[in-house]
């Protein structure tokens, strides 16, 4: 016993129930003549599913022709959106890999580093692998974002390909203002392009004092064109990134306190060498001041005989951006060191000799003549005239 196939449209359904075998016959000869009228010989599918179950010409028509594209839109959409997700999250994990690298190559040079191993405390250490984290989630943000403009761009193309618009002109349009702004904003090009080494080679992070050429400070701010920084009277400066053609860094993993100190040529050497050694180790064992210094300091000895003094040299190796405060501290604990020992701290003093043996221009010869051979000059005032005497 068979049973009427239930996907058939009614009249077709009905017929077959009624076992009227050539009524059925005649029904699906019928609607296949009305889907090859309606969506003629190269009528796709959905037109003819379509006219099937309504009868409905213009909205078979319709459907044939504008659901194939739809569809295929929503599948290069689909497609695309996969593809950017997959390329932002590969990008984003090799550049990771890349940083952590990075991170251990910098941890082995630190452990090789005199001092450096035990300097570090475990906050600094985990400000300086957050740094790296930032760094590669802002590299990865980027490269992914571009890698994402493509995969949408070519997207976009193959959309409007697919609703019969002509993309060449479109093309070559991008191209000629691809061209133009290539000529035209070429310091904005170069400015994205440093910016995006420097974040990559970690060449300076946000907290850092650092030396770009025209200014000096702490760099408050980094983005991909321009970089913020602060001086010491408060002036912020904007830099370009293109601009920045060598970078200073004073405070990047360690700084050196450098001390040239000036002792007088009647200087014992040797002791006031054993003043500034004592001086900077109490400093460097001081309970408010050891956090600040990594190593025991050094003296290197005479750096170079001046015109009124001898130039000793001293250094401390001190945490990120302390330097300055080390230095200042040093030099008010010397100052009252060398006071008590009696060693003099040099000044600038001149000896002025006078040549009088040819006149100067306009200077009479006499007043070249030295004191002694001149006649005395009475330079006491005047006497009053003596009043007259009565009956002159």
């Amino acid at each position: 016993m068979s049973f009427p196939d239930l996907s058939l449209p009614l009249h077709i359904f009905l017929a077959q129930t009624d076992g009227d075998a050539s009524s059925a016959g005649s029904a699906l000869d019928g609607v296949g003549e009305t889907a090859l009228n309606g969506c003629g010989e190269g009528g796709n599918a959905i037109c003819t599913w379509v006219l099937d179950n309504t009868g409905n010409e213009t909205l078979a028509t319709l459907l044939g022709s504008v659901m194939p594209v739809l569809l295929s839109i929503v599948f290069v959409l689909i497609a695309a959106a996969i593809v950017a997700r997959i390329a932002r999250r590969l990008i984003a994990s090799a550049v990771r890999r890349t940083a952590s690298e990075s991170q251990e190559a910098i941890g082995r040079i630190t452990k090789r580093a005199p001092g450096m191993a035990d300097g570090l405390t475990v906050e600094e250490r985990k400000v300086i692998e957050e740094r790296s984290r930032q760094r590669a989630d802002t590299i990865g943000g980027v490269i992914g974002s571009i890698v994402a403009f493509v995969v949408w761009m070519i997207a976009v193309f193959i959309v409007l390909g697919q609703l019969d618009i002509d993309i060449g002109p479109l093309v070559a349009g991008a191209g000629v203002v691809g061209v133009a702004l290539g000529f035209g904003a070429q310091s904005l090009v170069k400015d994205f392009l440093s910016g995006t080494f420097m974040l990559l080679e970690d060449q300076y992070g946000i907290g850092d004092v650092v030396n770009v050429g025209e200014a000096t400070g702490v760099v408050e701010s980094i983005s991909l064109r321009v970089t913020r920084l602060r001086d010491v009277e408060g002036t912020v400066w904007h830099v370009p990134n293109g601009e920045i053609t060598r970078v200073g860094n004073m405070s990047q993993l360690w700084s050196r306190s450098l001390l040239d100190i000036g002792v007088s040529y009647d200087t014992d050497l040797d002791h006031a060498s054993t003043v500034l050694t004592d001086v900077a180790h109490g400093m460097a064992v001081d309970p408010e001041w050891d956090a600040e210094i990594l190593e025991e300091p050094e003296l290197w000895g005479v750096q170079q005989f001046g015109p009124n003094e001898v130039v000793l040299r001293l250094v401390m190796k001190t945490r990120p951006a302390s330097q300055w405060k080390v230095n200042r501290e040093f030099r008010r604990r010397l100052k009252t060191a060398f006071d008590d020992a009696g060693i003099e701290i040099p000044f600038p003093q001149r000896t002025i000799w006078l040549k009088q043996d040819v006149p100067a221009a306009g200077v009479p010869e006499a007043a070249m003549e030295p004191a002694a051979a001149r006649e005395p000059v009475d330079t006491s005032p005047p006497e009053d005239p003596a009043p007259p005497l009565p009956g002159d």
